[in-house]
């Protein structure tokens, strides 16, 4: 972890900084990601003035496509980190390039509680995020049966969340599909909201069923 405080800040709490993308993150962003996003599927980002460049973020999205963590993570303007199976990282070549993107390790098996964990030391580093708000993909790319996954880690952390609808990708390549469909993808970014006021029960799903409602509204206004 890193801080930085200015001249005037003597006294005062410091400030939690971002990891610095790596040049991994920069080479795959460059000639693979944005080559994709913006050529084939005519992608754009909107709202990009939300997102909070230092600082902990738990990104919130909907997901209906296996397209979506890459998109997600390179499309912000800073990274995005995500869970992966720990078997993807003993893999040659994926696994360095994964990580170097920000993806962490999660053990085939374990608990919620164990991955709740390991999100939240990311946090603690300064990361952004991110998280699927149904956990799985959804065949009409909305978000259709929230979890409190999200919420939780940001009542532990104390970091925002920000709402985000990638719309289109269930269409370019969603569950059942085997090939792309060149469609037009959009990641439309809303304004954050706080972290819930505690980590009990009513307020996680208050804050839950509020990134839903956020996010299927997002949605709602199309490419």
């Amino acid at each position: 972890m890193t801080s930085s405080l200015t001249p005037s800040d003597a006294g005062a709490l410091p400030v939690l900084l971002s990891p610095k993308p790596s040049l991994t993150y920069r080479l795959v962003s460059n000639l693979l990601v944005f080559p994709v996003f913006r050529g084939l599927f005519r992608g754009r980002t909107e709202g990009n003035h939300h997102v909070p460049m230092q600082g902990p973020v738990v990104v919130v999205a909907n997901h209906g496509s296996h397209l979506d963590p890459p998109l997600l993570g390179h499309a912000l303007g800073r990274p995005v980190a995500f869970m992966a199976k720990a078997e993807l990282f003993a893999i040659p070549l994926l696994g360095p390039i994964i990580r170097a993107c920000g993806a962490y390790p999660v053990k085939r098996g374990a608990s919620d509680r164990e991955a709740i964990r390991t999100a939240t030391a990311r946090l603690d580093e300064g990361w952004a995020t991110g998280v699927f708000l149904d956990g799985t993909r959804q065949r009409d790319g909305r978000v259709n049966q929230p979890m409190p996954g999200a919420a939780l880690l940001a009542a532990r952390s104390g970091a925002p969340l920000l709402p985000v609808a990638i719309i289109n990708s269930h269409r370019a390549l969603g569950p059942g599909q085997n090939r792309f469909r060149p469609v037009p993808i959009v990641l439309r970014i809303g304004a954050p909201i706080p972290a819930p006021a505690s980590r009990r029960k009513p307020d996680l799903e208050a804050t839950t069923l509020e990134l839903q409602r956020r996010i299927n509204a997002l949605l709602d206004q199309g490419c």
